[in-house]
């Protein structure tokens, strides 16, 4: 699918400032909207919005429908009566989320009773609707969350037999003993996706899209395995029998190991990809693009023994990535999708790309330290891609540069590299990257806030393979002030985006 010739920020929810210790769908969610459309911005790209478990990472999801009751804001449950003023969780310049999930589920306890007594036609009319239109999705994942709760989060392969193998006479019988539960998840999921549209569409009505994020995998404790498990590659206890991951490299002598249960292609295949349809046409409402993560697992993935400590001994199997976009453009028409093709691109994984006319992904972080063919280097991008000078996976521009420019060895040849190539002495390095990629012929230009700020190292969003202090920066009020939209705006103009 063609997009026309425009920018944007790169800002997860969660990153956003609010008095409630981690960014929600609230006021500062409006007024970066506000800040994007004086900046000239088309774009505002985030990472996935599901429901996070352990480790916080909105890469690791509980469902691929259900939305991260976290990112709810209680100002807005305040003015659609379902709260009193609450008080605002300890102030942090990080997420805390140890305390933003206490403080959350406090509130949206109180939000549920207070809505269970609601005697408003209307919102209860608009709560059923919501029930309805998601029942596909939504009645698994209330009893699915209700269950968990009931367990201490146990993992639905150490719940009674009866649930985990998902016999009729259990869940029926679970459905009965958790009905005021389930009613409460569906509550959360109703004012989730409220608040969330009514975010969306007031981005869309100041001219700004949203570009969501689809994890190719899931964890093996969600929803959507419990619930397919004729879909997934288990054994007959429900585990894995092999893992997601990436072979060794020049980054990783042993690979990446990823943990996610893989899927079971000929059986998506012999049912039309339903789950896949589904999940792409969910997406799609959702968002107004979506970027489908680790797009080359959808050539071939990566699949290593669930047993196995490292991905060293994994092996390629072919994934039918032809047959399935072929039935999602069938289905659901022209694909508004962005494919991240990072990694090892073969001519499978372009092929498909260019077939059904997906933009991929240029980085200019990659772009130097090696030979000019480099396809990361601006004057080797093609219109049909998406230029970032970083992502949530990378170091900021700067923390990327004073790293490389510290080394008199190895990476050192990067900072010189990119210093010639901008002509520049790398003072402002993040304005050197912002201007390439604006001034680049690539028809999206997407950079992170923390680039745009000129943040260092400490505002990292994600080291991969760690699990350290991830996915907690977040943005100051004071970030989104007229004389940065003004000065990112005159850049955005002068390169026509």
């Amino acid at each position: 699918m063609k997009f026309p010739r425009a920018s944007g920020i790169l800002l997860h929810i969660t990153s956003l400032p609010s008095p409630f210790g981690i960014g929600d769908f609230g006021d500062s969610a409006f007024r970066f909207v506000d800040f994007l459309e004086s900046a000239g911005q088309k774009y505002w790209q985030i990472l996935p919005l599901g429901q996070t478990g352990y480790g916080n990472s909105p890469y690791g999801c509980y469902s691929a429908f259900a939305g991260n009751i976290y990112l709810i804001s209680p100002e807005y449950l305040v003015r659609d009566g379902l709260l009193s003023e609450p008080e605002h969780s300890p102030a942090a310049d990080k997420v805390d989320y140890g305390n933003a999930i206490a403080f959350k589920n406090d509130l949206l306890i109180k939000a549920f009773e207070k809505f269970k007594q609601t005697t408003d036609d209307t919102v209860i009319a608009g709560f059923h609707r919501f029930c309805e239109d998601n029942a596909f999705w939504l009645e698994d994942y209330s009893l699915f969350q209700s269950i968990k709760l009931k367990n201490n989060y146990a993992s639905w392969t150490d719940w009674d037999e009866g649930l985990k193998r998902r016999d009729l006479d259990a869940l029926t019988s679970a459905r009965k003993q958790f009905d005021d539960e389930t009613f409460a998840q569906k509550f959360y999921q109703f004012i989730f996706f409220k608040q969330w549209n009514d975010l969306k569409s007031y981005a869309n009505e100041k001219g700004v899209q949203i570009i969501g994020d689809i994890p190719i995998y899931l964890t093996s404790d969600s929803c959507d395995v419990w619930c397919n498990q004729d879909q997934f590659k288990l054994n007959d206890y429900g585990k894995p029998t092999v893992v997601a991951g990436v072979p060794p490299d020049a980054f990783s002598s042993t690979g990446q190991l990823w943990g996610s249960p893989v899927y079971d292609w000929d059986k998506m295949r012999n049912d039309g990809f339903k789950w896949w349809i589904e999940r792409v046409r969910f997406n799609l409402q959702m968002f107004d693009i979506a970027r489908i993560d680790h797009f080359i697992g959808l050539i071939r993935a990566w699949e290593v023994p669930a047993k196995d400590k490292t991905a060293t001994n994994g092996v390629w199997v072919p994934v039918p990535g032809q047959d399935l976009f072929s039935t999602l453009r069938y289905v659901l028409g022209d694909l508004a999708l962005i494919a991240e093709d990072l990694g090892e691109v073969t001519q499978e994984v372009e092929r498909l790309r260019d077939d059904f006319g997906l933009p991929g992904m240029r980085i200019l972080q990659f772009a130097f330290g090696g030979d000019s063919n480099n396809l990361h280097m601006p004057h080797n991008f093609i219109q049909n891609a998406v230029v970032y000078t970083g992502t949530h996976d990378s170091d900021t521009v700067v923390g990327w540069y004073k790293a490389r420019a510290r080394k008199r060895k190895n990476q050192s040849g990067e900072a010189d590299h990119c210093r010639r190539y901008f002509r520049s002495n790398g003072k402002e390095i993040n304005w050197d990257f912002i201007r390439a990629a604006l001034a680049s012929v690539a028809d999206i230009a997407i950079v992170p806030m923390q680039d745009l700020l000129g943040l260092d190292n400490t505002a990292r969003m994600n080291l991969p393979g760690s699990t350290g202090d991830n996915w907690t920066w977040r943005a100051k009020a004071c970030d989104f002030s007229e004389d940065k939209a003004e000065n990112f705006a005159e850049m955005t103009r002068l390169f026509d985006r």
